[in-house]
Protein backbone atom coordinates (compact mmCIF):
# COMPACT_ATOMS: atom_id res chain seq x y z
CA UNK A 1 0.00 0.00 0.00
CA UNK A 2 1.18 3.58 -0.75
CA UNK A 3 0.22 5.03 2.18
CA UNK A 4 3.07 2.42 4.49
CA UNK A 5 5.66 3.37 1.20
CA UNK A 6 4.99 7.07 2.21
CA UNK A 7 5.23 6.33 5.76
CA UNK A 8 8.27 5.02 5.24
CA UNK A 9 9.67 7.27 3.18
CA UNK A 10 9.33 10.05 5.76
CA UNK A 11 10.70 8.28 8.41
CA UNK A 12 13.95 7.47 6.49
CA UNK A 13 14.65 10.67 5.32
CA UNK A 14 13.66 12.19 8.95
CA UNK A 15 11.67 14.90 6.70
CA UNK A 16 7.32 15.40 6.83
CA UNK A 17 7.97 17.34 4.02
CA UNK A 18 6.19 17.37 1.10
CA UNK A 19 7.66 19.28 -2.37
CA UNK A 20 4.74 21.27 -3.63
CA UNK A 21 5.54 22.01 -8.03
CA UNK A 22 2.67 24.57 -8.29
CA UNK A 23 5.17 25.28 -10.84
CA UNK A 24 4.65 28.77 -12.92
CA UNK A 25 7.01 29.84 -15.69
CA UNK A 26 7.01 33.13 -14.04
CA UNK A 27 9.29 31.22 -11.60
CA UNK A 28 11.62 29.56 -13.70
CA UNK A 29 14.19 32.03 -14.03
CA UNK A 30 14.77 33.62 -17.44
CA UNK A 31 18.19 32.48 -18.47
CA UNK A 32 17.55 29.05 -17.08
CA UNK A 33 14.50 28.88 -19.50
CA UNK A 34 15.19 30.68 -22.26
CA UNK A 35 16.79 27.20 -24.51
CA UNK A 36 13.63 25.82 -23.58
CA UNK A 37 11.41 28.36 -24.29
CA UNK A 38 12.74 28.07 -27.66
CA UNK A 39 12.84 24.34 -27.90
CA UNK A 40 9.20 23.50 -26.64
CA UNK A 41 7.62 26.95 -25.02
CA UNK A 42 6.50 27.10 -21.21
CA UNK A 43 5.78 23.67 -20.80
CA UNK A 44 9.20 22.55 -21.78
CA UNK A 45 10.54 25.24 -19.78
CA UNK A 46 8.19 24.26 -16.71
CA UNK A 47 9.10 20.70 -17.19
CA UNK A 48 13.54 21.12 -17.46
CA UNK A 49 12.65 23.26 -13.47
CA UNK A 50 10.79 20.39 -12.52
CA UNK A 51 13.46 17.98 -13.25
CA UNK A 52 16.11 20.26 -12.04
CA UNK A 53 14.23 20.46 -8.58
CA UNK A 54 13.31 16.80 -8.22
CA UNK A 55 17.29 15.42 -8.92
CA UNK A 56 18.08 17.79 -6.44
CA UNK A 57 16.03 17.00 -3.38
CA UNK A 58 15.55 13.92 -3.60
CA UNK A 59 18.21 12.81 -0.57
CA UNK A 60 15.97 15.48 1.82
CA UNK A 61 12.58 15.10 0.58
CA UNK A 62 10.83 11.72 -0.33
CA UNK A 63 7.21 13.18 -1.20
CA UNK A 64 5.89 15.39 -3.88
CA UNK A 65 2.69 16.90 -4.34
CA UNK A 66 1.77 18.09 -8.56
CA UNK A 67 -1.19 20.68 -8.60
CA UNK A 68 -2.59 19.53 -11.75
CA UNK A 69 -4.01 23.06 -12.11
CA UNK A 70 -0.87 24.54 -13.11
CA UNK A 71 -0.16 22.32 -16.08
CA UNK A 72 -4.08 22.21 -17.03
CA UNK A 73 -3.98 26.16 -17.58
CA UNK A 74 -1.13 25.53 -20.26
CA UNK A 75 -3.21 23.76 -22.19
CA UNK A 76 -2.71 20.08 -24.16
CA UNK A 77 1.46 20.20 -23.99
CA UNK A 78 0.78 21.64 -20.40
CA UNK A 79 -0.51 18.00 -19.93
CA UNK A 80 2.09 16.41 -21.46
CA UNK A 81 4.69 18.97 -18.78
CA UNK A 82 2.36 17.15 -16.30
CA UNK A 83 2.57 13.49 -17.02
CA UNK A 84 6.71 14.05 -17.68
CA UNK A 85 6.58 15.55 -14.19
CA UNK A 86 4.82 13.02 -12.82
CA UNK A 87 6.77 9.84 -14.31
CA UNK A 88 10.23 11.85 -13.46
CA UNK A 89 9.30 11.68 -9.69
CA UNK A 90 8.14 8.28 -9.97
CA UNK A 91 11.67 7.33 -11.85
CA UNK A 92 12.98 9.15 -8.97
CA UNK A 93 11.32 6.90 -6.10
CA UNK A 94 9.15 10.18 -4.70
CA UNK A 95 5.75 9.23 -3.64
CA UNK A 96 3.94 11.08 -5.70
CA UNK A 97 0.53 12.72 -4.93
CA UNK A 98 -1.95 14.93 -7.65
CA UNK A 99 -3.46 17.52 -6.28
CA UNK A 100 -6.31 17.35 -8.67
CA UNK A 101 -9.24 17.56 -6.21
CA UNK A 102 -11.35 16.02 -8.20
CA UNK A 103 -14.92 14.46 -6.96
CA UNK A 104 -18.00 13.71 -9.02
CA UNK A 105 -20.93 11.02 -9.36
CA UNK A 106 -20.94 7.66 -10.64
CA UNK A 107 -19.42 6.78 -13.81
CA UNK A 108 -17.72 10.62 -14.04
CA UNK A 109 -16.55 9.75 -10.48
CA UNK A 110 -15.05 6.26 -11.51
CA UNK A 111 -13.23 8.47 -14.63
CA UNK A 112 -11.83 10.59 -12.75
CA UNK A 113 -10.45 7.86 -10.58
CA UNK A 114 -9.18 5.74 -13.98
CA UNK A 115 -7.26 8.75 -14.75
CA UNK A 116 -4.72 8.76 -11.36
CA UNK A 117 -5.13 5.79 -9.04
CA UNK A 118 -5.29 2.37 -11.56
CA UNK A 119 -2.44 0.15 -12.66
CA UNK A 120 -3.21 1.53 -16.22
CA UNK A 121 -4.04 4.98 -14.70
CA UNK A 122 -2.17 7.32 -17.80
CA UNK A 123 -1.38 9.95 -14.97
CA UNK A 124 -0.75 7.36 -12.04
CA UNK A 125 -0.31 8.88 -9.06
CA UNK A 126 0.32 7.09 -5.78
CA UNK A 127 -2.27 9.68 -4.06
CA UNK A 128 -5.20 11.99 -5.37
CA UNK A 129 -6.71 14.85 -3.43
CA UNK A 130 -10.51 14.59 -3.90
CA UNK A 131 -13.15 16.96 -2.92
CA UNK A 132 -16.49 15.31 -0.64
CA UNK A 133 -18.95 17.10 -1.70
CA UNK A 134 -20.88 14.03 -3.41
CA UNK A 135 -21.38 11.83 -0.56
CA UNK A 136 -20.49 8.03 -0.63
CA UNK A 137 -21.56 7.24 -3.83
CA UNK A 138 -19.60 9.87 -5.30
CA UNK A 139 -16.29 8.46 -3.59
CA UNK A 140 -16.77 4.71 -4.08
CA UNK A 141 -15.26 4.54 -7.37
CA UNK A 142 -12.39 6.11 -5.72
CA UNK A 143 -12.04 3.84 -2.79
CA UNK A 144 -12.38 0.55 -5.10
CA UNK A 145 -9.44 1.59 -6.84
CA UNK A 146 -7.74 2.01 -3.96
CA UNK A 147 -8.42 -0.81 -2.78
CA UNK A 148 -7.61 -2.41 -5.89
CA UNK A 149 -4.30 -0.68 -6.66
CA UNK A 150 -3.10 0.35 -3.01
CA UNK A 151 -3.28 4.29 -3.89
CA UNK A 152 -4.58 6.48 -1.68
CA UNK A 153 -6.60 9.47 -1.22
CA UNK A 154 -6.25 12.64 0.39
CA UNK A 155 -10.04 13.96 1.12
CA UNK A 156 -10.47 17.58 1.88
CA UNK A 157 -11.74 18.51 5.39
CA UNK A 158 -10.78 21.48 6.85
CA UNK A 159 -8.78 23.49 3.70
CA UNK A 160 -6.16 26.08 4.49
CA UNK A 161 -7.90 29.32 2.73
CA UNK A 162 -9.68 31.57 4.87
CA UNK A 163 -13.21 31.16 3.44
CA UNK A 164 -13.26 27.38 3.70
CA UNK A 165 -15.00 28.31 7.22
CA UNK A 166 -18.04 29.88 5.34
CA UNK A 167 -19.19 25.84 4.75
CA UNK A 168 -17.03 23.92 6.63
CA UNK A 169 -17.68 25.39 10.05
CA UNK A 170 -22.02 25.31 9.45
CA UNK A 171 -22.93 23.81 12.76
CA UNK A 172 -24.97 20.64 11.60
CA UNK A 173 -27.93 18.79 13.42
CA UNK A 174 -25.74 17.09 15.79
CA UNK A 175 -23.91 19.90 16.81
CA UNK A 176 -20.63 19.85 15.19
CA UNK A 177 -18.69 21.67 12.61
CA UNK A 178 -19.91 20.23 9.23
CA UNK A 179 -15.88 19.28 8.51
CA UNK A 180 -16.17 16.91 11.85
CA UNK A 181 -19.04 15.33 9.81
CA UNK A 182 -16.90 15.28 6.69
CA UNK A 183 -14.32 13.68 9.16
CA UNK A 184 -16.60 10.74 10.47
CA UNK A 185 -16.78 10.16 7.05
CA UNK A 186 -13.21 9.72 5.81
CA UNK A 187 -12.70 7.56 9.40
CA UNK A 188 -15.20 5.33 8.38
CA UNK A 189 -14.71 4.87 4.80
CA UNK A 190 -10.87 4.24 5.38
CA UNK A 191 -11.47 1.73 7.54
CA UNK A 192 -11.19 -1.18 5.23
CA UNK A 193 -7.86 0.42 3.80
CA UNK A 194 -5.58 0.05 6.86
CA UNK A 195 -2.07 -0.72 6.16
CA UNK A 196 1.02 -2.35 8.11
CA UNK A 197 1.41 0.60 9.84
CA UNK A 198 -1.36 1.45 11.04
CA UNK A 199 -2.97 4.07 8.77
CA UNK A 200 -5.73 4.44 6.53
CA UNK A 201 -5.09 4.71 2.36
CA UNK A 202 -7.66 7.41 2.87
CA UNK A 203 -6.41 10.48 4.49
CA UNK A 204 -7.21 13.79 5.03
CA UNK A 205 -6.37 17.23 3.52
CA UNK A 206 -6.19 19.85 6.98
CA UNK A 207 -4.90 23.20 6.39
CA UNK A 208 -1.94 23.70 8.13
CA UNK A 209 -3.10 27.63 8.94
CA UNK A 210 -5.99 26.16 11.47
CA UNK A 211 -3.75 24.19 13.90
CA UNK A 212 -6.54 24.37 16.89
CA UNK A 213 -8.80 22.50 14.79
CA UNK A 214 -6.46 20.37 13.03
CA UNK A 215 -5.63 19.52 17.04
CA UNK A 216 -8.90 17.91 17.67
CA UNK A 217 -8.92 16.08 14.47
CA UNK A 218 -5.53 14.73 15.45
CA UNK A 219 -7.48 13.22 18.05
CA UNK A 220 -11.06 11.96 16.30
CA UNK A 221 -8.64 10.29 13.55
CA UNK A 222 -6.00 8.28 14.60
CA UNK A 223 -5.80 6.25 11.65
CA UNK A 224 -5.79 9.05 9.03
CA UNK A 225 -2.88 10.39 8.00
CA UNK A 226 -2.84 13.94 7.22
CA UNK A 227 -2.10 15.76 4.53
CA UNK A 228 -1.29 19.87 6.33
CA UNK A 229 -0.92 22.28 3.18
CA UNK A 230 -0.34 26.09 3.92
CA UNK A 231 2.90 26.21 5.91
CA UNK A 232 4.97 28.85 4.15
CA UNK A 233 3.72 31.40 1.90
CA UNK A 234 0.59 31.07 3.48
CA UNK A 235 1.56 31.76 7.12
CA UNK A 236 1.53 28.49 8.44
CA UNK A 237 4.60 28.09 11.01
CA UNK A 238 5.98 24.69 12.28
CA UNK A 239 5.49 25.75 15.68
CA UNK A 240 2.21 25.61 15.77
CA UNK A 241 1.78 21.99 14.00
CA UNK A 242 3.11 19.82 16.34
CA UNK A 243 -0.40 18.72 17.84
CA UNK A 244 -1.62 17.53 13.83
CA UNK A 245 1.18 14.71 14.20
CA UNK A 246 0.74 11.61 16.31
CA UNK A 247 2.47 10.91 19.88
CA UNK A 248 5.83 9.59 17.63
CA UNK A 249 5.99 12.82 15.32
CA UNK A 250 4.50 11.07 12.61
CA UNK A 251 0.60 10.74 11.21
CA UNK A 252 1.43 13.70 8.78
CA UNK A 253 3.45 15.64 5.79
CA UNK A 254 3.45 19.65 5.45
CA UNK A 255 2.79 20.58 1.57
CA UNK A 256 5.81 23.87 0.63
CA UNK A 257 5.70 24.95 -2.34
CA UNK A 258 6.74 28.60 -3.13
CA UNK A 259 8.66 28.65 -0.07
CA UNK A 260 11.03 26.13 -1.88
CA UNK A 261 10.55 26.52 -5.32
CA UNK A 262 11.05 30.25 -5.08
CA UNK A 263 13.22 30.54 -2.71
CA UNK A 264 15.96 31.99 -5.40
CA UNK A 265 13.88 34.46 -6.00
CA UNK A 266 13.81 35.85 -2.74
CA UNK A 267 17.46 34.94 -2.19
CA UNK A 268 18.58 36.78 -5.91
CA UNK A 269 20.63 33.90 -6.50
CA UNK A 270 20.76 32.51 -10.22
CA UNK A 271 20.98 28.55 -8.88
CA UNK A 272 17.45 27.66 -8.04
CA UNK A 273 18.04 24.63 -7.44
CA UNK A 274 20.94 24.74 -4.57
CA UNK A 275 18.94 27.80 -3.15
CA UNK A 276 15.89 25.35 -3.17
CA UNK A 277 17.63 22.58 -1.22
CA UNK A 278 18.68 24.99 1.19
CA UNK A 279 15.01 26.00 2.24
CA UNK A 280 14.26 22.72 2.23
CA UNK A 281 16.76 21.69 4.90
CA UNK A 282 16.00 24.59 6.51
CA UNK A 283 12.69 23.42 6.78
CA UNK A 284 13.51 19.68 7.62
CA UNK A 285 15.51 21.26 10.46
CA UNK A 286 12.03 23.56 11.73
CA UNK A 287 9.71 20.89 11.53
CA UNK A 288 12.04 18.61 13.22
CA UNK A 289 12.64 20.79 16.31
CA UNK A 290 8.45 20.42 16.94
CA UNK A 291 8.11 17.05 16.30
CA UNK A 292 10.87 16.19 19.24
CA UNK A 293 9.29 18.83 21.51
CA UNK A 294 6.04 16.69 20.67
CA UNK A 295 7.70 13.32 21.43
Amino acid sequence: MQIDRLIRTVRELGNPTALGLDTKLEYVPKDFAAPHLDAGGPPEAVFAFNAKLLAALRDVIGCVKIQAAYYEMLGPCGMSCLLKTINEARSLGYVVIVDAKRGDIGSTAAAYSAAYLTEKSPFRADFLTVNPYFGTDGMAPFLDDCQKSGSGLFVLVKTSNPSGKEFQDIITDDGQPLYERVAKHVSEWGSRLIGEEGYSSVGAVVGATYPKQGAGLRRKMPNTFFLLPGYGAQGALAAQLASCFDASGGGAVVAASRSIICAHMLSGTRDFAQSARAEALRMKDDLSKILRLAR
